[in-house]
């Protein structure tokens, strides 16, 4: 059911926004995968089986993008998530993601949840400590053609309301998704927006540990 075509990663510095530079610039990577989408050209009631086989791509793809990047896990700051459904699909391929994505990139980043409880919907239900991924990852999907781009929207791996974290990256793939194609995508970055001063709930003031603030 897994047949991948290509995996594409990209990496950005921010150093500044017609400001002054910050002591350490912006680091925001995303990678994507390009795999052969199993439901194309027609319905099929039953996706699920598909959802969990993703799962071992999103840890894989979790751990090339860490690499990519070269950074401590440590300083991962946001996080997000996204897919592209080729033309033969529906939006509802792209919604298969959700978990295995999400969870591949809390995992890597500490969260001490179940497995389980996370694919049956209950992440809330399970232990999770300070600094351990438990905000919700943010997500966005949509129907393109090849070489679509796709906002995928970051924000803080612990409290999805710091403010000054809201962000989001553009991916593209050129050449993907074909019509019966799937692109999914992770991403990450290290901090907060260049020069960002619009107040709100800093990183370092998180204390409600609930995954909001």
């Amino acid at each position: 059911m897994i047949s991948i075509r290509r995996v594409f990663t990209q990496v950005e510095h921010i150093f500044h926004e017609f400001g002054p530079a910050p002591e350490q610039p912006l680091l925001r990577g995303a990678i994507g995968v390009v795999m052969t989408n199993p439901y194309a050209g027609g319905y099929v009631q039953d996706i699920l089986p598909m959802m969990s086989q993703l799962e071992q791509v999103g840890i894989d793809m979790a751990r090339r993008l860490m690499q990519t990047m070269a950074v401590p896990v440590e300083q991962i700051a946001t996080y997000g998530k996204g897919s592209i459904v080729g033309e033969a699909g529906e939006l509802e391929h792209g919604a298969l993601w959700h978990v295995p994505g999400g969870y591949a990139m809390r995992e890597l980043l500490g969260w001490k949840g179940d497995r389980v409880a996370y694919r049956n919907g209950d992440a809330d239900k399970s232990k999770g400590q300070p600094g351990n991924a438990l905000s919700i990852v943010p997500s966005t999907k949509k129907v393109g053609g090849p070489g679509v781009t796709l906002d995928v929207p970051l924000t803080n791996i612990n409290a999805s309301y710091v403010r000054g974290q809201f962000d989001a990256i553009e991916v593209r793939v050129p050449g993907a998704p074909q019509a019966d194609e799937l692109v999914f995508v992770l991403a990450m970055s290290t901090g907060y927006r260049i020069h960002d001063r619009v107040g709100g709930l800093r990183a370092e003031n998180i204390s409600v540990w609930d995954g909001l603030r």
